[in-house]
């Protein structure tokens, strides 16, 4: 039938499947009708795709009728139901050519209502699911600050500016991944909110390009990044013969290189991780090589520090540009990191000497 055809179009562009669009249809068509005719009693609407449309109404039983298309007298009223009384309501099959104009525009308002939140509860089902992961999109517009991005060539998801990378272009037609942070369903429409600057779209990046880490053989155990500049990640094996740093960086650095093209050349350290502290500082902080380093544990005056020596030639590396370097180390690792070169130190050392002879 035609208009099972168009129905099973339409279900196939909204991507809805056919019984939950028939309905939705249904439903909609009834309401409109009862709208149109003003009707009191319940209205009815089958679309059977061998039968074809049908529609019933519960047209109300009175003493006078005014309104034929949802009343009948109490004479024709006995002749379908022998004990009818004036107030009673009698199911009558309705000739769907008496909808009329008003309630065929009607239907396609409340269809669409319908549709829209159908397609938006689906959206926020799909990605309810989603939050937390990394999905793959294309750049499609702009507006005011927000960029979004289409996912799936259906969904549009929101990049506000403030989960945007300063160095990321975001051309139109732009293929790249991004972190769904949430599903905002607050305000009139609903907005998948996602995320080109979280941490955790790093870590879900090496899940998906390193096989060791989806198969737990190599434990992500700290991510610490600053976006579109440089990130330290701090990764672990749980077997002896596989090296997690290796794995991370893949035959020839191809795995890392992939994530590093993906987040528009951003510098990615993968350093190993070590219960002992004095490791885990030390590698931390590489690429720069450290002397000696002394612990403070926190109190509950003082946090945990950790004062690092480095070689006067390695200052510069180890602080890093705008102090990033020593910045990211002392969140990869949770210790607050001071750094002396071993001349300064050596001042600090004699400093404190002569204060205390005094």
């Amino acid at each position: 039938m035609e208009i099972m055809q168009q129905l099973q179009q339409l279900a196939q562009e909204r991507d809805i499947p056919v019984a939950e669009l028939l309905k939705e249809i249904e439903q909609s068509l009834a309401a409109a009708y009862k709208q149109y005719v003003g009707a009191r009693g319940e209205v009815a609407v089958t679309i059977d795709s061998q039968k074809g449309f049908t529609a019933y109404i519960q047209k109300e039983v009175v003493g006078i009728v005014e309104s034929p298309s949802f009343q009948m007298s109490i004479t024709e009223a006995r002749k379908r139901k022998a004990d009818a009384e004036v107030g009673d309501f009698i199911e009558t099959q309705v000739d769907p050519n008496q909808f009329g104009r008003i309630a065929a525009q009607t239907f396609k308002q409340v269809l669409s209502q319908k549709l829209r939140e159908f397609e938006q509860r689906k959206i926020h089902d799909v990605f309810s699911e989603k939050m937390g992961e990394v999905v793959s999109g294309q750049v499609t517009r702009r507006e005011g600050q927000s960029v979004f991005i289409t996912v799936n060539n259906k969904v549009e998801c929101e990049l506000p500016k403030r989960e945007q990378v300063p160095t990321e272009p975001y051309r139109p037609n732009d293929r790249m991944r991004v972190y769904v942070l949430r599903v905002d369903d607050s305000g009139r429409h609903l907005r998948v909110i996602v995320s080109r600057t979280h941490p955790n779209l790093l870590r879900k990046l090496f899940e998906l390009e390193v096989p060791e880490i989806a198969d737990e053989v190599v434990v992500i155990k700290g991510v610490a990044r600053e976006p579109g500049q440089r990130s330290k990640i701090a990764v672990i094996s749980m077997d002896e013969r596989v090296d997690a740093v290796g794995a991370c960086v893949g035959p020839r650095g191809s795995r890392v290189q992939t994530i590093v093209d993906e987040l528009y050349e951003e510098k990615i350290d993968i350093v190993p991780y070590s219960e002992d502290p004095l490791t885990f500082i030390t590698n931390a902080l590489s690429p720069a090589k450290v002397n000696s380093i002394k612990l403070t544990e926190a109190t509950t005056e003082v946090e945990r520090s950790a004062y690092v020596i480095v070689p006067d030639s390695q200052l510069s590396l180890a602080i890093g540009k705008g102090g990033q370097n020593v910045r990211l180390a002392a969140r990869l690792t949770e210790w607050k990191i001071d750094i002396r070169s071993e001349s300064q130190a050596a001042a600090e050392g004699k400093g404190a000497t002569e204060a205390k002879s005094k």
